[in-house]
């Protein structure tokens, strides 16, 4: 498609950065906007779905887990086929696969049609994702840097409010007799706007890249366009039996294969480890540049990054378990509830993406995470025993917490970020993304057996505010582990 389409040659300097990069920027959040939508409209649709087509409990379930396990799984290998095939024709191809499977999901006619077309959609997603992060470090000079990654604050919150109020509207209101199938029509329009604008707006590929440190431009170089695909098979076989308990563990009751599952992953990503040095000896192209692993910044923003996220996780599970299955409310009801967790997202994303995080930098992350554990604790503060509780009760907690997650988001992937190499971008990209997923997974699963196995014992009430405790100490987990972050993010070529 890209071929198609004419794209503007890149202009501008490192110091002035893309003609267009604020376009560019919207195009990019608009493919954010797609999947964070998929993972979180879904689960209001799913009774919906079960009534259409039937289907047996694990097949509805595995509506939601299809895409989460298919996402993680190709996550990193879609970021470094953006490394070796280029960034925007992998964002292309992805944001094209997955308005089709979108498509595919709408006209499912069975259970099992739907969980397929789902898998899809998570490894077109795959592709589509990680490119982003890549093509904003190329786009923007390290100045900007900063506000553009704290627009992700914005969306990530708005997104967060938007797909379970936007499900509950769509399923309910049964438009033209589509029901649960328009949940994912709703991505045709945005999906083929990504397409359409991405051919126009975003940076050419570059074709020069340049060759790894010690080796040349020709045979097996990243320059050749190859991929090992014995490293795809063994991370892809990591990722599985480590995610795939996650997602269904809880569901299923911790059954003695999930533990010996998830122990088997260790031995398996440490394969990967020496099948990829391995690859690097021989003059291969490893799918994990190994330089990564060697940046303080990059290392520490995966362990802080991996708690962070799977708070987050959990403070989203646990809040919309408890409004919905405790309270009874609606899933409208329960997502317009989370608007003051947005608008806090907002406004802590703008004040740290454009005025504290270039000045402040890893203090900025810091004052975040204090404020979104205050939240959470005011959250436990208002739920726990409370009758009668209403939104308005809930809201001054949430703003609260938003606040705090919003001033994390700017400097957080700025500082990851720091010191990466434009030939290492799409890998580390997809291992950003795919530690979001694994964090988010490990939230889901240990915070949400927690909520559960106290809601049997203690009611709703009282297990939400405990689980909100939880979250609190993961929050101040990840405060300590950030102390190993640098203080700043610093430009291309400042050190690692």
């Amino acid at each position: 498609m890209t071929s198609q389409i004419a794209p503007p040659a890149p202009t501008g300097t490192p110091s002035t950065g893309y003609r267009l990069r604020w376009a560019g920027l919207a195009v990019i959040l608009a493919a954010e906007v797609m999947d964070l939508l998929d993972t979180t409209i879904v689960g209001v649709a799913a009774p919906a779905v079960r009534q259409d087509l039937g289907g047996s409990d694990a097949q509805i379930q595995w509506i939601t887990a299809s895409y989460t396990l298919a996402f993680a799984v190709l996550l990193i290998t879609g970021g470094r086929l953006g490394d070796l095939f280029g960034r925007k024709r992998l964002f292309v191809l992805g944001a094209t696969g997955f308005t089709l499977a979108s498509v595919l999901c709408a006209a499912a006619p069975g259970a099992g049609t739907l969980v397929a077309a789902r898998t899809v959609q998570g490894l077109f997603a795959a592709l589509l994702i990680p490119q982003g992060l890549g093509l904003i470090k190329a786009m923007f000079p390290p100045k900007e840097l900063g506000a553009a990654f704290g627009l992700f604050g914005p969306i990530l919150g708005l997104s967060s409010v938007l797909g379970p109020t936007l499900g509950g509207y769509l399923t309910g209101a049964d438009w033209f007799g589509l029901g649960w199938r328009a949940v994912f029509l709703i991505n045709l329009p945005v999906g083929l706007l990504a397409v359409f604008a991405a051919g126009r707006i975003l940076p050419a590929d570059r074709t020069d890249r340049p060759a790894r440190a010690g080796r040349s431009t020709t045979g097996t170089d990243a320059g050749t366009g190859r991929i090992d695909p014995v490293g795809v098979l063994v991370l892809g076989l990591a990722v599985l039996l480590l995610v795939y308990p996650l997602v269904q563990g809880r569901e299923l009751g911790w059954p003695l294969w999930t533990f010996l599952s998830m122990a088997a992953s260790v031995p398996t990503a440490w394969l990967f480890t020496v099948q990829q040095r391995r690859v690097l000896r021989r003059g291969g192209t490893p799918l994990i540049e190994p330089s990564l692993f060697g940046k303080r910044a990059f290392v520490s923003a995966l362990a802080t990054g991996l708690v962070f996220f799977a708070a987050l996780s959990g403070l989203m599970l646990v809040f919309t378990l408890h409004l919905q299955l405790g309270l009874g409310w609606t899933p409208l009801h329960a997502g317009l509830s989370m608007i003051p967790l947005s608008i806090g997202v907002v406004v802590g994303a703008v004040l740290s993406g454009a005025l504290l995080a270039p000045r402040y930098g890893r203090r900025v992350l810091h004052l975040g995470m204090v404020l979104a554990a205050a939240g959470a604790l005011g959250l436990w503060a208002a739920v726990d025993g409370a009758d009668g509780l209403t939104s308005w009760r809930l809201a001054p907690a949430l703003a609260l917490a938003g606040l705090g997650l919003g001033l994390i988001m700017a400097p957080f992937f700025d500082i990851a970020l720091a010191g990466v190499e434009e030939s290492e971008t799409g890998s580390a990209s997809g291992v950003l993304n795919a530690q979001q997923q694994l964090g988010g997974s490990m939230g889901v699963a240990l915070l949400g057996t927690a909520f559960f196995g106290w809601a049997r014992t203690d009611g709703f009430g009282h297990a939400a505010g405990l689980t909100y405790g939880l979250v609190a100490a993961l929050l101040a987990a990840a405060f300590v582990i950030a102390f190993l972050l640098p203080r700043q993010a610093r430009p291309d070529g400042e050190g690692h």
